[in-house]
């Protein structure tokens, strides 16, 4: 998570107090009275209210990494990279330039020597002649290194002008972007964000779970792959641990990619291919404590595949499941079976013949692959468009083409449902993969061939009695 925006930018020190100041709200058990929307330009990640209906606390808090991949932050990156490099290169000069001048004091006596050598020609009588030239000429032996140092000194003096011009180019720039960030300094306004950023993470596990009430529109981070496919990272991760899977297609396929970060799946095509032992059906993948849970194509069989021993470390039917595009998602592609993670663990999505082709959902236990519960609904599992799990809740979006909402919501803790209406900007016209990670509090999504993320917003309701201390 960082501080910007909904894919907008951080328009300025005030809104970085603004948030900030939030959070000592948050830690000193103030109560602000009044409406829980934040200024132009941020996204609401989550709204505490206590009994009473007033206002706790707001957190801002937009996807992790976004920061990252703001292009002005990239710009002021590159731009101070630059200086730095700029900053070598001309102390080198300058040592070199010093070594020189040494150089060309000494020569400068020497010339001086010479100058007085041609008087003493000119003043002398001619039976010394012969005797002053040979010293003259011993001079100009010593004055001939000094060419190349000329030379040298045109070569320097060609660099600082290019110096001068980069220099110049560079202070534009500089000045634009300062204009935009309002004159902040770089450094301090990045240390700022990574302290505030340990704040929120504090601040949003306390708030814990809470109900979906909005999406912001979506932050295409790739372009890759076919129309199909689907992407994550493992919620369950240790620190540090920010690998990307990749897995192209829905089925015929068994080799899913391996990126060491964000950063490489963004900007390069570094990666480490793992080969399944079994190919996948459809894309409801998901990666989970460092292991891969996947249908294994034209069957109702759930596979786990343990990464660290690339071997499969338990597999397990789910009984009366629907496959191979018996029940899928509106959008086909072998969709009958769709894995899916939140704060409460491991689900199935999928459908029987049992519930009339109406989507099932069943919390698993991930080690055993067992159901420890099921849930029937009454939503047809192929009028879906895609589906994903927030806090025990099933969302349910109206379509995968064109104008899209999530419109559907089923709660497994009182095993109701309601229909809502939550706008999905469908950027590239076809969804076709759609979960939820709860580290990041944030919606991965494929989009015809777009790699995309979401931020969400999350409503909460904090009792008095809950210990909002920092």
């Amino acid at each position: 998570m960082c501080l910007a925006f909904e894919e907008k930018e951080m328009e300025s020190e005030e809104n970085l107090l603004s948030a900030y100041l939030l959070l000592l709200l948050l830690g000193s058990h103030f109560t602000l009275v009044g409406p829980s929307t934040p200024e132009e330009g941020w996204q609401v990640y989550s709204s505490a209210q206590d009994s009473e209906g007033r206002c706790v606390c707001t957190v801002v808090a937009p996807q992790q990494t976004v920061c990252s991949r703001d292009a002005r932050t990239k710009q002021l990156r590159q731009l101070l990279e630059k200086v730095q490099n700029m900053s070598q290169s001309i102390e080198a000069l300058d040592q070199r330039s010093q070594r020189d001048l040494q150089f060309v004091e000494k020569m400068e006596v020497q010339l001086k020597g010479l100058e007085n050598k041609f008087k003493q020609v000119e003043d002398g009588h001619e039976s010394n002649i012969a005797r002053q030239y040979k010293s003259i000429k011993a001079k100009m032996e010593e004055l001939r290194p000094l060419i190349p140092v000329l030379e040298s000194y045109k070569a320097d003096a060609l660099l600082v002008r290019q110096f001068k011009e980069e220099a110049a180019n560079v202070t534009e720039l500089l000045g634009s972007l300062q204009e935009q960030l309002g004159g902040l300094d770089y450094q301090e306004l990045h240390s700022r964000v990574i302290s505030l950023e340990d704040r929120l993470k504090a601040c949003m596990q306390r708030l814990a779970c809470g109900k979906l009430t909005g999406i912001s529109e979506p932050i295409t981070i790739k372009t890759s792959g076919s129309r199909f496919g689907s992407w994550m990272t493992d919620p369950l991760a240790p620190a540090g641990d920010n690998r990307v899977w990749y897995m192209d297609g829905y089925h015929n396929n068994r080799f899913v990619r391996e990126y060491q970060s964000m950063s490489d799946f963004m900007m390069t095509d570094n990666f480490t291919s793992h080969r399944l032992p079994h190919p996948w059906s459809g894309t409801g993948q998901v990666v989970y404590n460092g292991s891969l849970y996947f249908n294994k194509f034209q069957s109702h069989t759930i596979i786990k595949f343990d990464f660290s021993t690339s071997l499969i470390s338990r597999s397990r039917q789910l009984d009366f499941a629907g496959y191979n595009n018996m029940y899928h998602y509106s959008w086909g592609g072998h969709s009958d079976i769709d894995l899916m993670v939140d704060e409460g663990g491991l689900w199935a999505v999928y459908a029987t013949n049992q519930n009339a082709g109406n989507i099932v959902l069943s919390q698993l236990n991930p080690n055993t692959l067992q159901i420890i519960r099921s849930w029937t609904t009454n939503h047809p599992k192929r009028s879906a468009g895609e589906a994903f799990m927030i806090c025990g809740t099933l969302y349910v979006t109206n379509g995968y083409s064109g104008g899209t909402k999530v419109y559907y919501a089923f709660s497994t803790n009182s095993s109701t449902y309601e229909y809502i209406d939550i706008p999905l900007t469908n950027k590239y016209s076809h969804l076709s993969m759609l979960d939820y990670n709860p580290r990041d509090r944030a919606l991965y999504a494929w989009n015809n061939g777009h790699q995309v993320l979401y931020n969400v917003t999350l409503y909460h309701i904090i009792h008095h009695s809950d210990n909002l201390n920092m």
